[in-house]
């Protein structure tokens, strides 16, 4: 089998057919129709588009499944909204593809493979989540994914065995005031002060320095047409990061009080709502050193880099919340990609594909043969 060809052809095909979160109809179907014509058990329409196909030794061993994500990003460009695969994405399914391809085209003895297209990974409450609540991952023993890296991260032919990626959320508060003229500002309650109190006390809210976190405002809205009258409403949304899940939850409960009493300190009311995002990585350890092998295998010591902490979140990491049994890691492909991810300029040196593709069989064949 021809590795280089078949990625190409595959990258090649989805790269012009962006779609964005669960609207992924011609991605799902091209990689479904592909995995059964290799002989796979398919399943289609999983958490929307999701795609999962399955493939059986004739002995019981592990079940080790690759996960690839499908959608692109939408930009806006020239003033008009449009889909570009910006972050890697058809480059990851082309890959996984042609392992899965690989995979049939060898025959495994033992255990069984499960390939995971998941549609959704941009979305704030993404395909993820949805997939493991439709028992995706819950009869695999071990899970892996990659990812495509920026160049300040990984050169062309270096690959990480392990993106610790961080958590994130979005936390939104609503703030209820009262209307009241502009010229008896004392009859109302300004929910636009209610909201300043709130990001105040949110600013104020601390964690343990030692590990890396933020909250921080990135939207604020209040007011109507008129300048003159003391608005009822405003929202804030709230960025939240944390490379720990634990720390993650302690930064929502804090949020949570700080906006309640914030605004009650100016007189107003506030209702929370965590809006969705992501956890934080939480590897295995026998899985990061596994694919250390298989990079090592592929590209030598020299293309082995170290793990990499990144602020970056990425939803495959709902697997293992959903399913603690589940040892994972997730690789990192140095490709020469720039000018960076989720740029509508985005581009890379395609010959990587093909390094991805020989490192992951090595992964799953490694995965097969474990215990």
């Amino acid at each position: 089998m021809d590795i280089k060809a078949r990625v190409l052809e595959h990258y090649e095909y989805l790269h012009q057919v962006p779609e964005v979160g669960f609207q992924e109809v011609k991605t799902s179907a091209y990689l479904a129709e592909h995995l059964e014509a290799l002989g796979y058990e398919v399943r289609r329409g999983i958490a929307g588009t999701g795609v999962v196909g399955i493939l059986k030794g004739s002995m019981p061993g592990s079940v080790v499944g690759l996960r690839a994500d499908m959608d692109a990003l939408g930009h806006m460009v020239n003033g008009k909204e449009v889909a570009i695969h910006s972050c890697g994405h058809d480059a990851h399914s082309a890959m996984v593809l042609t392992v899965a391809e690989a995979l049939a085209k060898e025959g495994i003895s033992q255990g069984a493979v499960q390939i995971i297209f998941q549609p959704a990974e941009e979305l704030p409450v993404g395909g993820a989540g949805k997939m493991a609540t439709e028992g995706i991952g819950s009869d695999i023993d071990m899970l892996f994914g990659i990812h495509l890296r920026p160049g300040h991260e990984a050169k062309m032919g270096e690959l990480t065995p392990a993106l610790h990626h961080g958590g994130s959320n979005k936390i939104v508060a609503y703030i209820e005031g009262k209307t009241a003229h502009g010229a008896r500002p004392h009859l109302g309650i300004n929910a636009i002060n209610g909201a300043v109190a709130v990001i105040q006390a949110v600013n104020a809210i601390y964690s343990d320095p030692v590990i890396p976190s933020s909250i921080k405002a990135t939207q604020i809205q209040g007011g109507g047409p008129s300048s003159n009258s003391i608005p009822e409403c405003a929202e804030v949304a709230f960025d939240l990061r944390s490379q720990s899940n634990q720390v993650m939850w302690e930064l929502i409960k804090k949020a949570k009080t700080a906006i309640e009493q914030g605004a009650a300190s100016v007189g107003a009311t506030a209702r929370v709502e965590v809006v969705g995002g992501a956890p934080a990585a939480e590897y295995n350890r026998q899985m990061i050193e596994l694919a250390k092998e298989a990079i090592v295998e592929e590209v030598g010591e020299k293309g082995l880099l170290e793990e990499i902490i990144t602020p970056g979140a990425e939803d495959f990491h709902e697997f293992t919340q959903a399913y603690p049994h589940l040892k994972t890691t997730y690789l990192g492909l140095g490709c020469d990609l720039e000018p960076g991810l989720h740029d509508p300029e985005m581009h890379f040196n395609k010959a990587a594909l093909e390094i991805g593709v020989k490192v992951l069989i090595r992964v799953v064949q490694k995965g097969l043969a474990s215990k």
